[in-house]
């Protein structure tokens, strides 16, 4: 899929999280929903570090392209070395293989809650900060385009700010689920975690597929490229995005977050 759809989908997933939590009893303050939404939706941008003209690997000028070239480097070090004889021999680039598995969104997702907890409300704000520029880009696409990257940047620390402010007050949503005081924003790497998922699924029903279940072996081929059978597949952009799937993560993010708002009880 597309950028837009990517970082749709992302905040539909984190509302209907979100949804679920008010339904077992455990429901997120509302900074919390808004936040990891905007999260989730920047982190659907993000396994396409690999690829030089995605979203992400512009967003950050020189740091985002030499990020892109290390991960498209080691994404395509990590397929040759573990891929199975099924798999084909002469891919040029890492595109589409590391960065799209469980295992990525696992320790992107780990490492991001460790580091919101350990390094402190620095640590919080670099993370807000990155995934609201990406959720700005990805939601805005066709304003950010239009905008230079600095004004997109001053936004993003502008939202990391002040939601930082929102969330560490007394019940506003940095303790949810983990409510010990040392575990405070541990829950933050679970909307980069859904983000991923969300982009490899995503990626998995258009013609190509995805190699999400990555290290695990299908048959003869380690790099398997899940995804629906070939008729349900598209190319991504295509009417199927923009026409069918933009229109139902409208209705289902917006019926979610009211669920998860408690509106529906």
């Amino acid at each position: 899929m597309m950028g837009p759809a990517h970082s749709l989908s992302g905040a539909t997933a984190w509302m209907a999280v979100g949804a679920v939590a008010a339904g077992l009893g455990d429901p997120m303050p509302w900074p919390t929903l808004v936040v990891g939404a905007l999260i989730c939706a920047g982190a659907a941008l993000a396994p396409d570090l690999d690829h030089p003209a995605a979203t992400i690997s512009r967003a950050f000028g020189p740091l985002s392209r030499f990020a892109c070239k290390v991960i498209d480097d080691l994404s395509h070090a990590a397929y040759r070395t573990t891929r199975k004889k099924g798999d084909p021999a002469g891919r040029s680039g890492g595109h589409r293989t590391l960065t799209h598995t469980w295992a990525w969104a696992a320790l992107i997702g780990v490492g991001s809650s460790a580091l919101a907890v350990y390094g402190g409300r620095w640590a919080v704000l670099a993370i807000l900060f990155v995934h609201m520029v990406l959720a700005v880009e990805g939601l805005l696409w066709r304003q950010a385009r239009v905008s230079s990257d600095v004004l997109v940047w001053l936004l993003g620390a502008t939202s990391a700010w002040l939601l930082a402010g929102v969330l560490d007050d007394p019940g506003n949503g940095k303790a949810w689920l983990f409510h010990d005081a040392g575990m405070h924003y541990a829950w933050i790497g679970m909307p980069i975690v859904l983000g991923a998922l969300m982009h490899c699924l995503g990626d998995a029903i258009t013609v190509s597929g995805c190699p999400i279940l990555w290290p695990i072996p299908v048959g003869r081929k380690r790099w398997y490229p899940v995804g629906p059978p070939k008729f349900m597949r598209f190319r991504a952009g295509s009417w199927v995005e923009v026409k069918v799937l933009t229109p139902v993560f409208f209705v289902v993010g917006g019926a979610s977050a009211l669920g998860a708002l408690g509106l529906f009880s």
